[in-house]
C-alpha cells in the first residue's frame, strides 16, 4: 500500500468481512448509511462525508483492492463483490442500511440491492456505472484518460483547478496506489462495461430509490442514469444543479453539502 498522505488523510479501521480485510471510515449517529464509493477518491475524509455524516451514522468502506483493503483472488465479478458487502454489514452486525453509491459504487450499489433488497432501506445512485448507454451514445473510454484530461472528464472546465487536491506529494507512492486501484477497477469492469444480467434484476429493488445526475457528465452518460430511473420500481431521477457552475461527474466534491441534503430526503 501507499505510504503518501492526502492533506485530508484519516486513519482508517479495519474489519474482516468474509475473510477479507477491510478498510472502512465511520462518524455520525442515527440511522445507518452505507456510503460506496467510484473508482477513486480513496483514503480520505471529503466535505462530502462529514455533510453526510449530519443526517446518520455514515460507514464509508474502501471497496477491496482500493485504498487500504486487501483484493482477493476470489473476487472477480460484481456478485462476488454484493456478497462482500453482504459479509461486511453481517461483520459490523447491521440489518439493513440507506445505501449510497457514486459511479462504479453506484453499480457496486445496484447490484447488492438487486440481490439483497431486504438488507435495503432507501437507496441513491450518483451517476452511476453498470448499464447499456443507449445505441447513439458514446460512452468514455477511462482507461486511456490521462490524469488533466481524466480531469476534465469528471470536474468539467474547472478540473485543472483541482489538480493539487489529487497530489498526495510522493509521485511513485502515488503511482504505485493508482496503478492497484485501476487494477482493481479493471478486473471487473474491463469487458463488458455494462451488466445485462443487472437490467434484469433492477425489478427486485423495493426500497425508496432515487437516481441522482449532474448537469452534465463527461464520464458516465446520464442515460445510463435516466435507464436505472426506467428500471427500478417507482424511482425518484433528480438533477443536481450547481450552485455557481453546473455539476459534472464528481459532483460530491463541487456541491458537497447540497447532494449530502439531496440524499437525507430518503434517510
Amino acid at each position: 500500500m501507499s505510504e503518501a498522505k492526502f492533506a485530508d488523510y484519516r486513519e482508517a479501521s479495519f474489519i474482516e468481512a468474509g475473510g477479507v480485510r477491510t478498510a472502512y471510515r465511520r462518524q455520525g449517529s442515527g440511522e445507518p448509511v452505507l456510503f460506496l464509493h467510484g473508482a477513486g477518491l480513496t483514503r480520505r475524509w471529503f466535505p462530502f462525508y462529514e455533510a453526510l455524516s449530519k443526517h446518520g451514522d455514515l460507514i464509508a468502506p474502501e471497496h477491496p483492492g482500493f485504498g487500504e483493503s486487501d483484493l482477493p483472488d476470489s473476487l472477480t465479478d460484481f456478485t462476488d463483490m454484493a456478497v462482500h458487502y453482504a459479509d461486511l454489514l453481517k461483520a459490523l452486525d447491521l440489518e439493513a442500511v440507506h445505501l449510497v453509491g457514486h459511479s462504479y459504487g453506484g453499480w457496486i450499489a445496484a447490484e447488492f440491492a438487486a440481490l439483497y433488497p431486504e438488507k435495503i432501506k432507501s437507496l441513491t445512485l450518483i451517476a452511476p456505472m453498470g448499464l447499456r448507454p443507449p445505441p447513439e451514445v458514446k460512452m468514455a473510454d477511462m482507461f486511456r484518460f490521462a490524469p488533466q484530461d481524466g480531469l476534465r472528464a469528471l470536474l468539467g472546465a474547472d478540473g485543472d483547478k483541482w489538480l493539487p487536491y489529487f497530489d498526495e506529494g510522493d509521485a511513485g507512492a502515488q503511482a504505485i496506489q493508482d496503478y492497484q486501484e485501476v487494477s482493481a477497477f479493471g478486473r471487473l469492469t474491463w469487458n463488458p462495461r455494462y451488466s445485462l444480467k443487472l437490467e434484469t434484476r433492477l425489478r427486485r429493488i423495493t426500497a425508496p430509490t432515487q437516481i441522482i445526475l449532474p448537469e452534465h457528465d463527461g464520464v458516465v452518460p446520464v442515460e445510463i442514469g435516466q435507464r436505472y430511473a426506467e428500471l427500478i420500481p417507482n424511482a425518484k431521477l433528480v438533477t443536481l444543479k450547481g450552485a455557481s457552475t453546473p455539476t459534472e461527474h464528481l459532483l460530491s466534491l463541487q456541491e458537497p453539502q447540497r447532494l449530502a441534503d439531496q440524499i437525507a430526503a430518503v434517510i
